[in-house]
């Protein structure tokens, strides 16, 4: 594309298939069933999830989106990066928006994009460096969780970006696993900038995982389609119907396809069949919700000090500056 550009491919389609595999191999022989919510995003989920993103109850990326531009000059001001590292980066639309609030001035020479899908990093970087000729780009293709030791030594001070509070995905200890290894990425001067869904009121919760048209019940069923696909899998998509519900205890959206009548499921790319019983569970993700104390918690852990907390007018979301401790 430009000798501005280099991919660092940690996760090709051979390696993703054997992850693949193994996750669903061992999510659908567990007690509760489960399917890992990464797996929500082919074409077809990104396409649903982009939809959902626009359904009235579904606040957090506008929000988010709405906070960011508001803060973002002066967070570019404040932390002066040289590089920014985004994590989960898509369409790289947020760091465009930080960019663009400093019209690429100040001191930025490298993105480091980390997302598993080449082709979309590729055609996000191939706009990016269009509009910035002095911008470098370094792409990580692998997931976050487990190649984060890819990403190359820091050209100066850095900003980790970790954005659409996709932290909530994650359950305690991998959490706890992801911040530190975000803090490995970080040294003194840099900073890490998270966003995350804080807790509210449960009917706003749950009303932005069930919304009206259905958008993301159809988008928890294209879980098994991708299932059925990469596995040879048979799964009668059908008969589940969408659950999702906040569960108070443990401050989590969880989201569930729950069996009509009772199927057996052929997985013939891994020689299992699954009995699904009548009415029987698949738990397809956690989105955890959070306060400020139990984030600067968090933080802490990993030896992340909280710098800076801001949130919109009605505290739906925040945005959390942290520092190495």
């Amino acid at each position: 594309m430009t000798d501005r550009f280099h991919v660092d491919v940690q996760l090709d389609e051979e390696t993703r298939f054997r992850e693949l595999a193994e996750d669903v191999r061992r999510g659908l022989t567990s007690c509760p069933k489960f399917l890992l919510p990464k797996y929500f995003y082919d074409l077809a989920g990104s396409i649903l999830f982009d939809r959902i993103t626009d359904q009235p109850e579904y606040y957090v990326t506008r929000v988010e989106s709405t906070l960011l531009d508001d803060l973002a000059a002066d967070l570019m001001r404040v932390v002066a990066p040289t590089e920014i590292v985004e994590l989960g980066s898509g369409s790289s639309a947020k760091t465009r928006r930080l960019l663009e609030a400093v019209n690429g001035s100040l001191t930025v020479r490298r993105y480091v994009p980390v997302d598993v899908d080449l082709d979309t990093v590729a055609g996000a970087s191939e706009r990016l460096l269009k509009d910035y000729p002095s911008l470098h780009v370094h792409a990580v293709i692998g997931d976050f969780e487990r190649h984060l030791g890819s990403v190359p030594p820091s050209i100066g001070r850095r900003l980790v970006l970790f954005l659409g509070s996709t932290i909530g995905n994650l359950d305690p200890p991998e959490r706890g696993a992801l911040l530190a290894e975000v803090r490995r990425l970080l040294a003194p001067g840099d900073r890490f900038l998270l966003g995350v869904d804080l807790v509210k009121d449960v009917r706003a919760l749950e009303a932005a995982y069930n919304d009206a048209a259905g958008v993301t019940a159809a988008f928890n069923r294209n879980i098994l389609r991708v299932v059925n696909r990469a596995v040879g899998g048979d799964f009668r998509i059908e008969a589940f119907r969408h659950l999702a519900f906040y569960n108070t205890a443990a401050s989590r959206i969880e989201m569930h396809l729950v069996a009509g009548p009772r199927q057996t499921v052929r997985l013939r790319r891994l020689g299992l069949a699954i009995e699904v019983a009548p009415e029987e569970g698949i738990f397809t993700e956690s989105s955890y919700k959070f306060t400020r104390s139990s984030t600067e918690a968090d933080l802490a852990r990993a030896d992340l000090r909280l710098e800076r907390w801001d949130t919109d007018p009605e505290h739906r979301i925040a945005l959390a500056l942290a520092a190495p401790a």
